[in-house]
């Protein structure tokens, strides 16, 4: 069954570039209604903001407050000391024309510090003919850009999921290949020695940002938290050859409704660090995810800018220890007709390094206590959730059992001395 509904999914995204394919004017009519915003594409670096893929692609990049798998570390890097699981994946992105995007990524966490690290490279043909046709310049156009990650889990307990505050370092680099010279009639002539590099450039920057976990009108049981809220500024830095970086501060919220369903919503806010009055307009993002099945999941969003929107549907097959994403996308905001593309991604799951075992064990002492608390013994059950508490400190349900055992004596105790007196 499971290898059936996999095919299923990879025909059904494979079919989605065809099926929703829009009428070229689209656009046109688009930006005829909501303007252009007259500060895009002001900044440098645009692989910065062009997502890898996988699940926050296909939320349409409303992925800040859910960050819950690997790709967390483009819009959050307080989401790593979260993590359920270590993760490895690559990432593929056929972004624009013959444009491509290239990603890998690893996360990890051991108790409440989360780590990673992340490496992104846009490439494309970079050739130049002179007025007979004849190629004289040749090579790619790339940009890269790598990050190291890490963030701390601070106050986390049983109720509460706690606070983690996380930050990227990240170095990029912007490589041009050589181009020759030419006239104001377009004649090119010898290859400038050297050229590109006066256009090449290498920055640093950070990503800043801030989780936290609760529960919320919460109308189902389970232990995960259904109401995530953050706030992160990513890509602050210096200029890069007098260009300001694609700074952006966003928040976020995103709120489970019921168990397999994740709604989230991001607001951002991006500022131009060369002078702010050269920012671009705010823009949201809207997305949500479903888990069909225990491995099939679907998911879709909305990205609005001034003068353009980019849809954007996805699938997830995850078989445990392997899963694929695939995203479509019908980008309004890159080029003036729309853009079918898709982007894959393949994730390793390495396991949860015995963490899930761990919460197993807790749970068998703290029934194995209620067991012996509903029988009237208080010693043993005394004794079974303290051992919870040994191997999980923050289990507040076995310390609220003890406590709840202590009040119990004190009751006996107090109900004893009453009968004495009566006498």
């Amino acid at each position: 069954m499971k290898k059936y509904l996999a095919l299923l999914f990879i025909v059904y995204s494979a079919s989605l570039a065809g099926a929703l394919d829009f009428n070229p004017g689209g656009y046109g009519s688009i930006s005829d209604i909501y303007g252009l915003d007259d500060n895009a594409g002001l900044t440098a670096f645009p692989v910065l903001n062009i997502p890898m893929g996988g699940r926050a692609e296909g939320m349409a990049t409303a992925f800040t407050a859910v960050a819950d798998d690997l790709t967390f570390i483009e819009w959050n890097p307080a989401g790593s000391s979260m993590l359920e699981y270590t993760e490895l994946g690559f990432f593929h992105n056929n972004w624009i024309a013959d444009t491509r995007i290239e990603g890998i990524v690893f996360a990890s966490r051991l108790g409440d510090l989360g780590y990673g690290a992340s490496a992104k490279w846009l490439y494309t043909p970079f050739s130049e003919y002179n007025m007979f046709g004849e190629r004289v310049s040749k090579g790619y156009y790339s940009e890269a850009v790598a990050s190291l990650n890490a963030s701390y889990n601070f106050f986390p307990g049983y109720y509460f999921a706690g606070i983690s505050v996380g930050a990227n370092l990240k170095g990029a680099f912007r490589f041009v290949p050589d181009y020759s010279t030419a006239d104001d009639r377009g004649n090119s002539g010898e290859i400038i020695s050297g050229s590109g590099m006066d256009q090449s450039a290498v920055m640093a920057m950070v990503d800043i940002g801030v989780l936290t976990r609760f529960n919320f009108l919460k109308m189902y049981h389970a232990r995960d938290n259904n109401t995530s809220a953050a706030l992160v500024i990513r890509n602050l830095g210096p200029p890069a050859g007098g260009d300001a970086l694609p700074t952006v501060a966003t928040a976020s919220l995103a709120y489970k409704p019921i168990r397999p369903l994740i709604l989230d919503f991001d607001f951002s806010v991006p500022v131009n660090l060369t002078g702010v009055a050269l920012s671009e307009k705010p823009y949201w993002a809207a997305g949500i995810n479903v888990n069909v099945t225990r491995f099939l999941s679907m998911r879709a969003g909305l990205l609005g800018k001034t003068g353009g929107y980019r849809v954007t549907m996805g699938s997830a097959v995850d078989l445990g220890k392997i899963a694929l994403d695939l995203n479509y996308s019908l980008d309004l905001l890159t080029q003036f007709t729309p853009l079918n593309r898709v982007s894959v991604a393949v994730r390793f799951n390495f396991g949860d390094q015995g963490r899930g075992e761990l919460s197993r064990r807790v749970d068998i002492l703290y029934l194995e206590g209620l067991d012996a608390y509903s029988g009237g013994r208080y010693d043993v059950a005394t004794q079974r959730w303290q051992e919870a508490l040994d191997l999980n400190p923050r289990f507040d349900p076995a310390r609220e059992g003890i406590e709840l055992v202590e009040s119990s004596r004190a009751l006996d105790d107090h109900i004893r001395e009453m009968q004495i007196l009566d006498f």
